[in-house]
This record gives C-alpha cells, structure tokens and sequence, in this order.
C-alpha cells in the first residue's frame, strides 16, 4: 500500500509541527471506523481524521464536514471522558512501523494528573485505535475488539496489556550507507525491487519500484546509489506528495511514480494529497454498503419497467391490425349473402380498394356468417381500445425507466443522509412499504440539507442530490431570479447560482458542479443547461425531481473532482 512506513513518517512529522502542544477540544465518531478529533492548537482549529477503515485506513488533517450520529457510540464517549480538554504532549511513530502514538496528558475527574496513549495501527483490515493507560500499559478499549482466539500474539480488549505487533527485524533505510545495501541484496536473484521491501523497513512495493527506476540500469553501483540518495530526501522531509494518474487508476506517495509513466499532480502536504485522493472514496463505499439492497430494488424496477415496454410495443403493434378488422367485418356484413357456415375463409371484392381488388377473410367454419361479421367488430373495439391504453401505460412506463435511472445517478453520487431521503421518497411514492427500512427511522426534516459550494468570487452555489433536494431547491428555496443548472438530457443534480447575474467564472464552476454530480461525471465536455428559476416549472403530477424549463442556454464542461473539492471546502 502506499501508505507506508515512510508515508507514516512523514505523516507523523506533519502532525508533530502542527498539533503538538494543542488541546484535545472535541472528539466524534461519525462512523463505524473513523473518529475525529478537533484540537486548538498554534491559535486556530484542526480536524484530525483517524480512520481504520479496511480498504481506507489513513491518518490526516481534514477540512471535510462529517455528519456525526445523534447518540455518539460507546467508544466515542471514553475517548470523550480520558481525552477531551487534555494536551497533546508528543506525537511519534513506533520504528518505521506504520503505528502512530499520541501522549495526552491531563487531569482525570478527581483532578489528578492522567497520562494516556491513543495508538493508532494502519495496517489494512487489520487497522485499529486504542486507547491505553500509559502508566499501567493497559487497555482501556479500543475502536476494534481483538480475542486471543483471532490473533495469539495479542489480544486487543480492555483490560489487556497492550503489546505492540511483531517486530519485523528490516533494515532501517535510514541508517544504511551504499555498502550496507549493496551486502543486502542479491543481484543474481533478481527482483531487486522485492529484496528492497523484504530486507528494509517502511518500503513500500510502490517505492521500491521507484527507487529500481530512478535507478537507470540496475546495478551494484547505481541501486545503492540511488537508494541512499532518495533515503537522504526522506531523512531530510524533503517530499514533493503527488498522486500519480495513469490510465485512470491513481497512485499517491510522498514523491511522483516516474516508473508508472503516468501524469503526475503535486501538493503542499501530505494531508492535502490524502484529502484529494480518499476525496468521497470511504463515503461512496460505506454508502454503497448501506445502499446495496436499495440500489437493487431500483434496478430491478428499472429492468421490470423495460420488459414492460417491449411487452407494450408488441401489443401496440397487434393492435394497430385494428382496420384490417374493421375492414373483414364491414365486408363480411356486405356479402352475407354468400358465406355459408362451415366455410374456413372467403374472397370478396374490397369496395375500398380503388383499383377494385380481392382480399380473402378468414372464418370460423363453427360460427354462423354474422357471428363471424360481429367477431371482426369485437376484436375491432378490443384492438382500438388496447391501442388506447397501450399507448397511455407506454408512456408511464418510459417515465418510470427516466425515473429510476435518476434514482440510480442519485445513489452513486449519495451520501448516507440522502440515500435515507431517496428511501422515504420510495415510500411516499407507494414502491416500497415503511417495514423496508432497517433503521425503523424516517427522515423528519421538511427542509432538506443541500451541499454547499463557495466559487472563486464567493457567490453560493447550491446543489440537490436526490429528488427530495431537488424539489426543494428548485421550487421553495431558490428565488425566481436566480441561476438553474441541469445536464441537458442526462439525469443529474438541480444547481442554483445564488446571484442572477454571476460571472462567467462561476457559471462554468456551478456547470462543471452540475456535470460531476451526474451520470456524465466520467465524461468529458457534457452539455449543462442554465436559465432562471423563473424559466423552470414543475408540471401538475409530475414525478420528484422532475421539471421542464426553457429560455435556457448550454455550456459544455468537462467534470473534475478537484473542482468540487476547492468550491466545497
């Protein structure tokens, strides 16, 4: 992984500058796995996210807003009780292992001094933050709960003496000189960028592969080299973080991948880039867990609604045969005459042919010549009246298609509030019954919580992410001069520029919000419709979210998360 043990260390050393001597002001857990701490230190306020995620375990300094649960979890509330309004005394890493220790100092409830260690381990899914007893080295509890029966070497409960994960016994990278490397490598065996990662500690397969890179043609001269080189900048916090793109899959490290050929984009910090690069990654993922059974719900009525079309069409299409039975009849009512009863069919002159030709009837040798007359207006009236309500019940069901493929944009896009208001608008809509909701609880709020985004020149811009925002964006909140956005013929977010005159900066900005939050935000120059609010009407019966507008204009915009990362921050 790239985060490292070196990644860590610079990480740590981040975290030292900035947080150490500050006061622990408030701590949450808005999820499962993740808390969050905010400490006042060096005279302003800083949001350190702590994640043991399985797939996104990371340590950064953060400016994204969470949505913290209305009762905080068990583990939430210790950290609260040994840690709130306590100082942060040091901030170090164990080796070049990737383990984080915070001292906090304070005084306890009876006033004495109380001395703790909040350990934070990123090792994957094997991830964890515990909190211990620094005098007695024991653990009060922990973000995870790990039995002797899962790992022998250690238990992670409370009560249990911490002991820290397995020494490796690496080299430390750090410390070697070229012939230190060049005694701990094998060259006739090849691979050189695995012995680097077997032999020394923090390096990352990643970074091997760099380093194996950088070092041209790979030899005992220049793999030492070049080893001891990069170690220097690393020794030194000489790091230029980048994520590293190629054929969309990124990387990111405390310097650019040359070795993946790929582009390469820069930042200030390591918590910069780590912002940039989990930017809504852990939150899809976790709401793509919370939405699993909603998502399949929604394409299934997709898919029912399209079967249903084809069954609608073919039906139209028997029934368009209407005339010809119209035709049969009125013919066979004209030369009653000549049709005998157990006749099987009848060729008579077509009076409505102007060229005065035949067409051949076929009968029923069991019914009498004006039964077979009156079967022909029967399916006649049937046929017409299913041309009729197929016509109507087509209608619907391309509407109810148009319907869930938004719901579907609107999931990938949701956070874990909106997806419980996509819920309840499946509920009032009569798709889904009250019991499917797990958490037994309904969305209460009358006025939905848009996202919000500041452009360059601070003109507020709002964004709806489901059907429930959108509506109330677009026809309660907005006023009637202000600036709607909509990707033109592709299911997306209402957006509204708060300002009816915005810059030509800030209609491209809201556009390139309205393109990402769409279902062409992989795509590239997508057409974003704007006009006013006053251009926009909701019509008498329509679905949620739906509206049609005119007087509009297009831009076309190429969406980015870097945009709406900057405007959101």
């Amino acid at each position: 992984m790239s985060f490292d043990g070196l990644f860590t260390r610079a990480i740590t050393q981040e975290f030292s500058s900035l947080l150490r001597g500050g006061r622990i002001n408030k701590i949450h857990q808005p999820y499962k796995n993740e808390i969050v701490l905010v400490i006042r230190a060096n005279g302003k306020n800083h949001k350190l996210l702590l994640s043991v995620h399985p797939s996104y375990a990371r340590a950064q300094l953060t400016n994204e807003a969470y949505e913290n649960p209305s009762e905080p979890p068990m583990f939430c509330m210790l950290l609260r009780k040994h840690l709130e309004g306590h100082i942060i005394e040091d901030i170090y890493q164990v080796g070049l292992d990737r383990i984080l220790v915070f001292e906090v100092k304070g005084r306890n409830e009876i006033g004495d001094i109380s001395s703790k260690q909040l350990i934070v381990e990123i090792m994957g899914r094997h991830s964890n933050i515990i909190l211990v007893d620094k005098i007695k080295n024991t653990i009060l509890d922990s973000i995870k709960h790990i039995s002797f029966a899962v790992n022998t070497h250690r238990a992670i409960m409370p009560g249990q003496e911490y002991i820290a994960p397995p020494e490796q016994n690496k080299h430390n990278p750090l410390e070697v000189t070229e012939e230190d490397v060049l005694r701990s490598l094998d060259f006739n065996a090849g691979k050189i960028d695995k012995q680097l990662v077997q032999q020394f500690a923090g390096l990352s397969p990643l970074f091997a592969g760099e380093i194996v890179f950088q070092a041209g043609l790979a030899n005992r001269v220049t793999v030492p080299k070049t080893f001891v080189s990069m170690m220097d900048k690393v020794r030194n916090h000489e790091y230029i973080p980048a994520i590293t793109v190629k054929e969309n899959k990124e990387v990111f490290y405390l310097f650019p991948m040359e070795h993946l050929k790929g582009k390469s984009r820069v930042f200030s910090s390591s918590s910069e880039l780590l912002e940039r690069y989990y930017f809504g990654k852990a939150d899809r993922d976790r709401v793509k867990q919370q939405a699993n059974d909603l998502e399949r719900f929604i394409l299934n009525e997709k898919e029912k609604n399209i079967k249903k079309i084809k069954k609608l069409e073919a039906t139209m299409k028997e029934a368009e045969k209407a005339e010809r039975y119209q035709l049969f009849g009125e013919l066979l009512t004209a030369n009653i005459y000549a049709v005998k009863k157990g006749m099987k069919e009848i060729e008579v002159v077509n009076y409505y042919d102007e060229d005065g030709g035949t067409v051949v009837i076929p009968l029923n040798p069991q019914k009498s010549p004006s039964e077979n007359a009156q079967k022909y207006f029967t399916r006649y009236q049937k046929a017409k009246t299913a041309l009729i309500m197929a016509g109507e019940q087509l209608e619907k069901a391309k509407e109810e298609v148009a319907y869930f493929e938004g719901l579907i944009q609107q999931v990938e896009t949701a956070s874990t509030k909106d997806i419980a208001e996509i819920r309840e608008e499946l509920i009032e809509g009569g798709y889904l019954r009250d019991r499917q909701i797990r958490s037994g609880k309904k969305v209460k709020n009358d006025k939905p919580s848009l996202d919000k985004y500041t452009a360059s020149d601070g003109t507020e811009i709002l964004v709806g992410k489901n059907n429930k925002q959108n509506d109330y964006l677009t026809n309660k909140l907005a006023a009637k001069d202000e600036i709607w956005l909509h990707t033109k013929d592709i299911p997306g977010s209402h957006v509204v520029i708060r300002h009816s005159n915005p810059s030509d900066e800030t209609l491209l900005e809201a556009a390139k919000l309205a393109a990402y939050f769409s279902k062409a935000r992989h795509s590239s120059s997508v057409p974003v419709d704007y006009t006013q609010i006053r251009h926009v009407k909701k019509p008498s019966g329509a679905k949620p979210g739906y509206v049609i507008y005119e007087n509009q204009q297009t831009l076309y915009v190429t969406p980015d998360e870097d945009t709406v990362l900057r405007l959101g921050s």
